[in-house]
């Protein structure tokens, strides 16, 4: 018998093989750049979307939408600081994005640390 965490991981990549291509490739691969980059935490469907968090029972962290465009956001969940400089007080929050490269993987890669320290 599968394990919730085991149920929850595959309704996640359920979720991604139905969405239509050229989206289903970018978020197949920002999935697994969270999976790499905190290995830890816990797929699951949180609101219809993908998500990351701690445990199955605990609320989500980091989360994947695929509307117009897809964008990887943070929770209330998450410790949010001010970016400073230009912005301010502003707290980024939300990132769209619509390819992605070395570069934006390794930005992800900085988000979900953030997210989970």
């Amino acid at each position: 018998m599968a394990s919730k965490d085991e149920k929850n991981l595959a309704q996640v990549i359920e979720k991604i093989a139905k969405m239509d291509e050229p989206e289903r490739s970018l978020v197949q691969r920002v999935h697994e750049v969270i999976m790499e980059a905190e290995p830890s935490l816990k797929p699951r469907i949180w609101y219809g979307m993908p998500a990351y968090a701690r445990s199955a029972s605990t609320p989500a962290l980091v989360t994947l939408r695929n509307d117009d465009r897809v964008n990887l956001a943070l929770t209330e969940k998450v410790e949010l600081r001010p970016a400073g400089g230009a912005d301010g007080t502003l707290m980024p929050a939300a990132w769209f994005f619509d390819c992605i490269d070395e570069t934006t993987e390794n930005r992800i890669v900085e988000i979900v640390h953030l997210a989970v320290s």
